[in-house]
């Protein structure tokens, strides 16, 4: 008996101490539950504000999409299917660089489910003028559902965002190039080449920087916000092996590259439809210095600049202006207002999928 009474004293103590410590747990869990389903719900609020952005959109510019369904009426239909395949071509090979990501991870990815993501994320960047924020909450809010695990995703993220700026200052050499063998380089043509060369270049030396560093890169008066500092240790969980891996991030260039060639082919077929027939390198040309100035500057979507700078460039290199015209429009309709209808649904699909 006298033995069984220090058990009796222990055991109930270790019984208060449980108790005590599952009270904690329910009180920190209460504290923490609109946190929790804040972070919940506001995916699907963006989700909304996507859709609705798309309509907005849609209604506002509907005289450009009513151009475009007049210039398809009246073009050669083999050449609009072939920048209609040019324009496919472009999502499946950013789909194969989240495939090249998630196997390198051990990861398994539906390439059907990739190809709608593509789609999904285009439709959010350009929807929501965020510099492409929207379209990246949601690539690693799906990637995450895909792959099962948040750092690969982020790091999917960080790859892809590494891969594009490097083609990007590829393509823009290759157009400087292509430019003054067509005898059009300028200063202003160069100035432009050179801040896109200067981004191509800061962009993913930033996205290393803060990969190392985390939180500790920003300063200390910025690390007192919680959300901050959240975001920052966030992307510092993508695996170092997948971020710092060289040659999976050359494969992802040279997709990406790829994808900048079927955008020029895109614009050359267009010319095609409507009888001009001219180098690659003219087209190839004016796409990117169309896009170089929309990536600069600070109107949503490029709606006006892309056009003004496309029309400009092909006019400047020989093209009528009637056909530079209308080949900038059926560009844009294919890159901007074609995908609007998938991106829309692919967005009402995964809100249904966040409702449930």
């Amino acid at each position: 008996m006298a033995q069984l009474r220090p058990s009796r004293v222990g055991f109930a103590m270790a019984s208060t101490i449980k108790n005590q410590a599952a009270r904690r747990a329910e009180v920190r869990k209460a504290a923490e539950q609109p946190q929790s389903l804040f972070a919940a719900n506001w995916r699907s609020w963006l989700l909304a504000a996507l859709l609705i952005a798309g309509v907005v959109v849609a209604v506002l510019h509907w005289g450009d999409v009513k151009k475009f369904a007049a210039l398809v009426a009246h073009a050669q239909p083999i050449w609009l299917l072939a920048a209609a395949a040019a324009q496919v071509l472009t999502y499946v090979a950013l789909a194969i660089e989240w495939t090249l990501v998630l196997r390198m991870a051990k990861c398994r990815g539906p390439f059907g489910k990739l190809l709608g993501l593509t789609v999904a994320k285009h439709f959010a960047d350009q929807m929501v003028p965020t510099a492409g924020m929207s379209g990246n909450v949601v690539l690693v809010d799906r990637l995450r559902e895909i792959s099962g695990s948040r750092p690969v995703a982020l790091a999917a993220l960080i790859m892809t965002v590494i891969a594009y700026y490097a083609s990007y200052g590829v393509a823009s050499l290759l157009a400087l190039l292509l430019l003054w063998i067509h005898g059009q380089t300028s200063w202003v043509v160069i100035g432009l080449i050179s801040a896109s060369l200067g981004l191509s270049a800061g962009v993913p030396t930033l996205a290393l920087w803060l990969h190392r560093k985390g939180a500790k890169a920003i300063p200390a008066w910025l690390r007192q916000i919680r959300t901050v500092c959240e975001l920052f240790e966030m992307i510092k969980e993508a695996p170092t092996r997948l971020v710092r891996n060289t040659r999976l991030i050359g494969e992802l260039t040279l997709l990406n590259c790829a994808g900048f060639a079927l955008d020029g082919l895109t614009m050359l077929f267009c010319l095609f439809s409507l009888g001009v027939y001219v180098p690659f390198g003219i087209a190839f040309g004016a796409f990117i210095l169309a896009s170089i100035v929309v990536t600069l500057g600070p109107i949503p979507m490029g709606l006006g600049s892309f056009e003004a700078v496309s029309i400009g460039m092909l006019r400047a290199m020989g093209v009528p202006f009637e056909a530079a015209l209308s080949a900038t429009l059926l560009f844009r309709g294919y890159t901007l207002w074609v995908p609007l209808i998938p991106g829309m649904f692919a967005a009402r699909r995964q809100l249904r999928r966040k409702k449930r």
